[in-house]
């Protein structure tokens, strides 16, 4: 009596059909039975050739959208004038509400070279650089916290230009009246209006602050990710926290521009969320329909 091997199942997480090929059971395949899929989290598993072409198309994907997104931050409308003016309302609600203390805090960090250092290294290194190394971390280890927090990152970017495009806001150290220098050009010797970084850099991109919308969103990734590590905890806590500290001591930001980047971070994290729960699927509906595929 002739055997017939078994109905495979193949789990295989809908974000992850689209740059992985299935791994389907080799037995089955012979037989000409299809494997059934459900939906679960992808583990890594060890390299091969169809494997590089996706972990080469992810790192093509993520750095054409950052791309895209620095390119397009520093290319929207530039308005210098309404840019001021609207540092100017900022100025003014944080003085209503009893917040204007970016002056304060920055006087108190010049104090201390060793402070201002450590806030400009935290602004500028633990910021994208920082973002970049986590997302490798996420991906080879966690990759349903990856897929979640890239998702995240990219809406909240995306929602983030919109309101460079309709609210610019100049940062605090191009706002005379606040009295606050830039400590990265004064200290560091680096300078965001440099020639060779103009072209990605828009210097009225101040409100929302993704400097602590993202750092946020690491957080909140790395939580998911490891859950009970009492390292991630202490570092998913602390970094939000000296983030927002470091945008206010630079003359980078004001206070509300991190309410801003929190109210980015947490649509962000709605939207990702929708995605995970139907937005993949439904994509993944799409394309095997479009392909024929039941």
């Amino acid at each position: 009596m002739l055997n017939v091997a078994p109905l495979a199942t193949v789990k295989v997480a809908p974000q992850d059909r689209f740059w992985a090929p299935l791994a389907v059971n080799r037995r089955a395949c012979q037989t000409g039975r299809m494997a059934h899929i459900e939906q679960f989290t992808a583990e890594p598993r060890p390299f091969t050739a169809s494997r590089w072409y996706r972990e080469a198309g992810e790192l093509a994907l993520v750095a054409l959208a950052f791309l895209l997104y620095f390119v397009v931050r520093a290319n929207v409308i530039d308005r210098p004038d309404l840019a001021l003016t609207n540092a100017g309302h900022i100025v003014a609600a944080e003085r209503s509400l009893g917040i204007f203390v970016e002056r304060n805090w920055q006087d108190a960090a010049l104090d201390s070279m060793a402070v201002v250092r450590l806030f400009n290294f935290v602004y500028f290194w633990l910021d994208f650089p920082l973002i970049a190394c986590a997302g490798v971390v996420l991906y080879f280890k966690r990759r349903r916290e990856y897929t979640f927090t890239r998702d995240a990152i990219l809406f909240s970017g995306g929602l983030a230009l919109i309101a460079y495009s309709i609210f610019p806001v100049a940062p605090p150290r191009l706002l005379p009246e606040t009295g606050l220098i830039d400590t990265l050009q004064a200290f560091n010797n680096f300078s965001y209006q440099a020639q060779s970084t103009s072209f990605f850099v828009n210097p009225f991109a101040a409100m929302p602050s993704l400097h602590v919308g993202w750092a946020l969103l690491l957080a909140f990734g790395f939580l998911r990710a490891f859950p009970g590590n009492r390292l991630v905890i202490l570092v998913a806590v602390a970094h939000p926290l000296t983030q927002t500290a470091s945008t206010v001591i630079t003359g980078n930001h004001y206070l509300l521009d991190g309410v801003g980047g929190v109210v980015a971070a947490m649509l962000g994290l709605s939207l990702a969320t929708l995605m995970q729960r139907w937005g993949y699927a439904w994509l993944d509906h799409r394309f095997r329909t479009s392909h024929g595929r039941p």
